[in-house]
C-alpha cells in the first residue's frame, strides 16, 4: 500500500501526454508538410538549459520566444525529446532547437487549437512573436518582407488576434 501522502501527479502526467501531441504533430510535419492552412505559434522559455538559439535572439527575446511554422521553415527534425528547425528571420536562416519541456504554449490558429504549459510560481509573459520573417516585440514595429504576398501583410499584426481567439487547454482546473 502506498502512504496517504503519495499522489497521481496529473498535472505531469497532461505535460507529458500535451508535449507528445505535440511532437507527433511535428513529426507529421515534418513528414508530410503542413495540410491545408495549419500553421503553428510555438512559445518557448529561451532560459531553459537545452535552447539552442543564437545570440542576437536570446538579447532579443530574454524570457521567451514565438516561433512561426507556416510558410517559410525548413529541415524540421522531430527527435523524442525536442525538434530543429531553420527559420528564415530577414533573410538569413537561422537554426533553433526547442526541447519540448521548454514550450509554453503551442496554439494552431487555422482550427482554434491550444496548449498551454502552466508554470508554477510564474505568470505566463507577454507573448513575443518572430519567425517566418516576421518579427514583433514591444518595442519594435513589424518587420516584414516587401516581397510578402497580399494574404501575408497583415500577418503580424493579426498574430495576437488569431492566437487570443484559440481555445487554449490549461492545466489549472487539475492543480487544487
Amino acid at each position: 500500500m502506498s502512504d496517504m501522502s503519495d499522489q497521481i501527479d496529473y498535472g505531469n502526467l497532461m505535460h507529458d501526454a500535451m508535449r507528445s501531441l505535440i511532437r507527433k504533430v511535428l513529426d507529421d510535419v515534418a513528414r508530410d508538410g503542413l495540410p491545408g492552412q495549419h500553421h503553428f505559434f510555438i512559445n518557448f522559455d529561451t532560459h531553459h538549459e537545452d535552447v539552442e538559439i543564437a545570440d542576437w535572439m536570446h538579447d532579443r527575446f530574454p524570457d521567451d520566444m514565438t516561433i512561426v511554422l507556416q510558410h517559410w521553415f525548413e529541415d524540421l527534425d522531430v527527435r523524442p525529446d525536442g525538434f530543429t528547425v531553420t527559420l528564415n528571420f530577414g533573410d538569413v536562416p537561422e537554426r533553433l532547437y526547442v526541447p519540448y519541456d521548454a514550450i509554453r504554449t503551442f496554439v494552431d490558429p487555422s482550427v482554434e487549437f491550444g496548449l498551454r504549459f502552466e508554470l508554477q510560481d510564474e505568470h505566463h509573459p507577454d507573448l513575443h512573436l518572430a519567425g517566418d520573417e516576421d518579427l514583433l516585440s514591444e518595442e519594435d514595429q513589424p518587420v516584414s518582407d516587401p516581397e510578402h504576398d497580399d494574404a501575408e501583410a497583415g500577418f503580424a499584426e493579426d498574430v495576437e488576434e488569431e492566437h487570443h481567439d484559440a481555445e487554449i487547454v490549461s492545466l489549472d482546473s487539475f492543480r487544487k
